[in-house]
């Protein structure tokens, strides 16, 4: 059963539910949503809907599912990505949450919080240089990459510092076919050492090496819930495509990033205090626009491990 406190991380009374719903709802719940256009691409619906939705109505949905039809669930909302306000919880409720859709994973790059190594703390402030603004889906140099992540705003600017998402299974199917049909069963392989071998010496990254080779993944990946196909190429984590010259390889996977530039394919999260986003790494790529120094952002983030990408 979902346990109680995740039913309050997500359902508590009068949250603010950002999520997508079908043109044809004109209710949610007992209430009327306010209306805002979204992209296409993000599901069969045109619109996002801001709504208030009380705690029973959301734990009488969910409360009697396994962890497996609950992720069902959520895909038959046809979302990659969904949003919520005002969550003021604990973090022992941001894990639960979490682990009712599976293990959570322990990043070994990343900073963990240290009374709960589960989260991982994105903190940025006036001694920034960078931050997550790159594409990528989450810790695709895995071998089982992750399933979703799911995101808290613990500290946010007053401008800047939204996240931008990106639907791949529009960005693959808005390639021409002579593109589609080039990629499929192509292998990129995807390594840790681009992102976080930065900061390690060569024999740390040697030593990490060992316990985290490159893998090699599908160019074009199969949704295990969906049967849909997406890109799973993304900046951050390839390295090249397999069987292509390197020039011809990089010329191939810019194509292909580009994808994930393409506003029509995009939505954008506008960040509160305790505003919680979750989203499915399998389908979806995000960015962190870093656009707020000398400000402080402070997010923490909870991963749930996936399987192997066929």
């Amino acid at each position: 059963a979902l346990p109680s406190s995740a039913i309050r991380l997500f359902w508590k009374q009068h949250a603010i539910l950002i999520t997508m719903i079908t043109i044809g709802s004109r209710r949610y719940g007992q209430e009327r949503p306010r209306l805002r256009p979204k992209p296409a691409g993000f599901g069969r619906s045109k619109y996002a809907a801001f709504c208030k939705h009380r705690c029973r109505r959301g734990a009488s949905r969910y409360r009697h599912l396994g962890k497996a039809q609950r992720f069902r669930g959520f895909r038959s909302l046809d979302q990659r990505v969904i949003f919520f306000r005002d969550q003021d919880v604990s973090r022992e409720d941001h894990i639960a949450f979490g682990r009712s859709f599976g293990e959570l994973e322990i990043h070994p790059f990343a900073t963990n919080h240290p009374d709960h190594p589960e989260i991982v703390v994105i903190h940025h402030d006036e001694r920034s240089k960078s931050g997550q603004n790159s594409w990528h889906s989450d810790v695709t140099w895995r071998e089982e990459p992750s399933l979703g992540s799911i995101l808290r705003g613990r500290v946010i600017p007053d401008v800047g510092g939204d996240t931008l998402f990106a639907d791949m299974q529009a960005g693959y199917d808005g390639l021409s076919a002579d593109i589609r049909e080039q990629i499929d069963g192509m292998t990129a392989v995807h390594s840790y050492t681009r992102v976080f071998g930065q900061n390690l010496s060569p024999d740390e990254q040697l030593r990490m090496r060992e316990k985290y080779p490159d893998v090699r993944h599908p160019v074009v990946r199969t949704h295990p819930e969906t049967g849909a196909r997406s890109l799973y190429v993304n900046f951050s984590f390839v390295s090249h495509i397999e069987g292509l010259e390197e020039v011809a390889s990089h010329r191939l996977l810019r194509k292909l990033y580009r994808q994930a530039t393409i506003p029509e394919y995009q939505c954008r999260f506008r960040w509160k205090q305790d505003s919680v986003a979750f989203w499915d790494n399998r389908a979806v790529q995000h960015y962190a626009a870093f656009d707020y120094r000398p400000a402080t952002r402070r997010v923490e983030r909870v991963t749930v491990v996936g399987d192997r990408p066929v």
